[in-house]
């Protein structure tokens, strides 16, 4: 794969992931803590996601391979999985349904109440669409150099989802509601795209067509 395959691999893993979205949703989610305790919620909730990530990036051919999955097959199916997402995105779905989460965990919260693993690690970080990407960018390629800039990418779209989480209030405060409403929409345009993109890689790799 080229630079600009991993330039794509990055765009994919951003827009689903979507730290920007995700941001307001942290502030939700740490609402009565302190700095200290928000950036250690943060920083083991992304510790558990890159783990997940790059489990599924490492095994996850060999998971399908074992139940007689073809590559193919798993790249239509994540293409509309991912469709689906973006679907979600345009249409605000997925907002409210994090808002929802959001609002669940503020109900129950208590002072020993640790909100990095569920729901932040899985499903708003590492969630299905991630999961699957990953699966979907490490099969796109072969070699150790291919599987590791793969990851590599992924660790940098959750070190901005860090960055952003630390910077969570100001961005929420200067995007607004309004802002964030069109950040989404226009990820959900490029990952609508993209989505389509895998579903026509999976068709050429079946053989169906050409």
């Amino acid at each position: 794969m080229d630079m600009a395959a991993y330039i794509t691999a990055f765009v994919t893993l951003f827009v689903i992931i979507d730290p920007i979205g995700l941001a307001p949703i942290f502030i939700a989610l740490t609402l009565d803590m302190d700095a200290a305790q928000r950036r250690r919620i943060g920083l083991r909730a992304l510790c558990i996601a890159a783990i997940l990530l790059t489990l599924f990036g490492l095994a996850g051919d060999a998971i399908l391979s074992g139940i007689g999955i073809s590559i193919s097959a798993f790249r239509i199916a994540g293409g509309l999985l991912l469709f689906l997402t973006a679907l979600d995105m345009l249409f605000e779905r997925r907002t409210e349904r994090r808002e929802g989460k959001a609002d669940e965990e503020e109900i129950a919260h208590d002072p020993t109440h640790d909100p990095s693993v569920f729901p932040l690690a899985m499903p708003l970080l590492a969630g299905p669409g991630a999961l699957a990407s990953m699966i979907l960018l490490v099969g796109q390629g072969e070699g150790v150099a291919h599987v590791l800039m793969v990851h590599l990418v992924m660790l940098s779209v959750l070190a901005i989802a860090m960055v952003l989480f630390m910077l969570a209030t100001p961005l929420a405060r200067g995007l607004g509601r309004t802002g964030t409403m069109v950040v989404t929409r226009l990820l959900g345009m490029l990952l609508a795209a993209l989505s389509v993109q895998f579903v026509i890689d999976g068709l050429h790799g079946s053989g169906l067509f050409g």
